[in-house]
């Protein structure tokens, strides 16, 4: 399958000043970028930097990023799922999952978040893509956020929304350990019935069980 992908870019006032909401972006332009201190939701921000310039170098991959100036404050992540997560088992050429979105917290309430999903979704080339994420509440800053698990589900699902995402079901034991976790999605307007079967059949394994 080929992987086009065409840059777009946005602007958006803060009260710390206008971001640039903007992607795709290459391997050696996030190379040349300051990554934020704050950026530390996944891992340490020098290796989420690295981690970041490897998966826009995949011919899938796909960063989006909120800037101030030369310096990263925000991000999300497309590419294919985990080798070792369910998403992956149907080996589908068309399905890519949102894997990380994070913004500082002194950028967030004012829709970064939103607008870095709205960007991604302005390029035509998503139309051909399932896209997934999965929430687990334990990757969630509750406490930095002051939210509880609901409220935060709700800022999440909110944000996804922004990009087309909505809310499917599914027997995915991690997903289905808490009622708060869920599997969020959006299907590309030329994805075939078939591909759509197969991620319904992924979504439920179990069916047959009951």
């Amino acid at each position: 399958m080929e992987h086009p992908k065409t840059y777009n870019a946005k602007e958006i006032k803060t009260p710390y000043g206008p971001l640039i909401i903007e992607g795709p972006i290459k391997a050696e332009k996030l190379a040349g970028l300051e990554f934020h201190h704050d950026l530390v939701a996944f891992r340490q921000p020098e290796q989420q930097h690295k981690a970041l310039i490897e998966i826009a170098a995949l011919p899938e991959g796909r960063i989006i990023i909120a800037r101030n100036r030369h310096t990263i404050v925000g991000y999300v992540t497309y590419l294919y799922p985990d080798p070792l997560e369910r998403w992956s088992e149907g080996k589908m050429k068309n399905l890519i999952e949102l894997g990380a979105i994070e913004v500082i917290p002194e950028y967030r309430g004012y829709s970064v978040g939103k607008n870095l999903l709205r960007v991604s979704m302005m390029d035509d080339a998503m139309e051909d893509y399932i896209t997934i994420t999965t929430e687990y509440y334990w990757h969630w800053d509750l406490k930095g956020t002051g939210l509880n698990v609901w409220e935060y589900r709700k800022v999440m699902e909110k944000m996804m929304n922004a990009g087309g995402l909505e809310w499917y079901a599914t027997d995915e034991p991690e997903i289905s350990s808490h009622p708060a976790n869920c599997l969020m999605a959006k299907i590309g307007k030329r994805v075939d019935q078939d591909s759509i079967q197969q991620f319904d059949q992924l979504r439920f394994k179990n069916r047959f069980m009951y």
